[in-house]
């Protein structure tokens, strides 16, 4: 069997092939041949003569298939991306081109180990880089179908007040803001207190759209027991509301807007108006909210309204407040949030030993009140506590009035004899 050798040539190869085999059969003069191919008459000569030794394989380049002759050894091209590896496995070439000239010695070019790097794996350029493609969706048809929330943490003082947090909802068909409320931070209980106005002003729409933040939604991927629902979830199923969680920013693009809107206007009418507090911010939202829709809000594709009235058994009260369970203890006790409960000996406390009494400010057991009172324990902040970045401002407004408290009730006790200060000191 023989072997076939096929050979690539380029288009600039191919378009000589023809000019030459045209001058070879004297279609073409020297001069004009030269002319078609930009070449000087000697260098004309030179590629006829190939092309009569070795027909079209003679104008292939001797060069193709081969290394460059400046090309970097293949040992310095292993042991630099070992070293971006090891090291500097999140630097841009620019970055690493540098950091291996001045610790490492080895210099090279940042375009060379660019290459080397997308070779590799280590690097995407600019079109691997590109941000995801978000396509637009639709508005809802009708206004209570879906309601955009979310919080907007801002210095809507400017240097007035405290920085603090914008609640917003937005109806997703026709982008009118339907309630505005200033609070503290971005909490469980600042939702509950904007929902109940919000549905003691409209009703009840078919689903909220949120962010995945820890209020609507279990992010603890490990987290065991429970039913995976958040307080805040639980209030609405109570209510029959359903709350999706938006995957993206992008996805609650209404909100977004509205947001870069309102730090914009609203800042402004806070500054016109003199207002200092949350307070006196939330007693110009309804005349801002009014001006504010007649301005942007559009018409609904559907003049249908979706939101549902409360009914009778919507005992908002009982829906938005705190709920956990605890196990009744022999002694009808119970510990919560750093206090213990101790429940009055009675009939329906004694049939709750051993089970979990439920309720936040009331303790319940099968929806019957016990009545309890308080073992109460130190408020403080734990050491360490981990806390969300949205709360931290009124953590630290609670750590400080502690302090202020501690430091004024703080006495020296009776001592044992012989007592001295124990100091715990690091060595080493």
């Amino acid at each position: 069997m023989l072997g076939v050798t096929v050979r690539l040539m380029s288009d600039g190869e191919l378009s000589r092939l023809e000019v030459l085999r045209d001058l070879d059969q004297k279609r073409l003069t020297t001069q004009a041949a030269g002319q078609l191919l930009g070449l000087e008459r000697r260098q004309v000569f030179r590629l006829l003569k190939a092309y009569r030794t070795e027909g079209a394989m003679g104008l292939i380049s001797k060069r193709r298939g081969r290394c460059s002759n400046r090309r970097k050894p293949e040992a310095l091209r292993q042991a630099v991306l070992a070293v971006i590896r090891e090291w500097y496995w999140d630097f841009g070439p620019t970055l690493a081109a540098e950091k291996l000239r001045e610790v490492h010695g080895i210099a090279l070019g940042r375009e060379t180990l660019r290459l080397w790097m997308i070779e590799a794996g280590l690097w995407l350029d600019r079109k691997q880089r590109r941000k995801r493609v978000h396509q637009p969706r639709s508005r809802g048809d009708c206004v209570g179908e879906l309601v955009q929330v979310d919080g907007c943490e801002h210095w809507w003082f400017e240097d007035r007040g405290p920085q603090c947090t914008l609640l917003v909802f937005v109806d997703d068909a026709t982008g009118r803001l339907m309630h505005l409320q200033f609070v503290e931070s971005e909490s469980t209980f600042a939702y509950f207190d904007a929902t109940r106005a919000y549905l003691e002003a409209w009703g009840k729409p078919v689903a909220f759209y949120s962010d995945k933040h820890g209020v609507f939604r279990v992010n603890h991927q490990g987290a065991l027991g429970g039913d995976g629902m958040m307080q805040f979830g639980r209030a609405l199923h109570a209510l029959n509301i359903d709350i999706i969680c938006a995957n993206s920013s992008q996805a609650k693009g209404r909100v977004e807007r509205a947001h870069k809107t309102l730090q914009d206007r609203l800042v402004k009418e806070l500054r016109l108006a003199g207002a200092r507090t949350l307070a006196e911010g939330n007693a110009l939202l309804p005349a801002f909210t009014a001006d504010y829709n007649g301005r942007f809000a559009k018409p609904p594709a559907n003049k249908k309204d979706l939101h549902r009235p409360l009914r009778a058994g919507d005992d908002l009260e009982d829906a938005f407040a705190w709920k956990e369970e605890r196990r009744l203890s022999q002694a009808l006790t119970l510990q919560y949030d750093k206090v213990i409960f101790i429940l009055e000996p009675s009939e329906p406390a004694k049939a709750a030993i051993g089970k979990y009494p439920d309720g936040r400010l009331a303790i319940r057991y099968n929806g019957v009140e016990l009545a309890y009172r308080t073992f109460d324990k130190l408020r403080q902040v734990d050491q360490g506590a981990i806390a969300d970045n949205k709360r931290l401002g009124p953590i630290l407004a609670m750590i400080r009035d502690e302090q202020l408290r501690r430091g004024t009730e703080r006495r020296s006790g009776p001592r044992r004899r012989d007592q001295r200060d124990a100091r715990l000191f690091k060595v080493g």
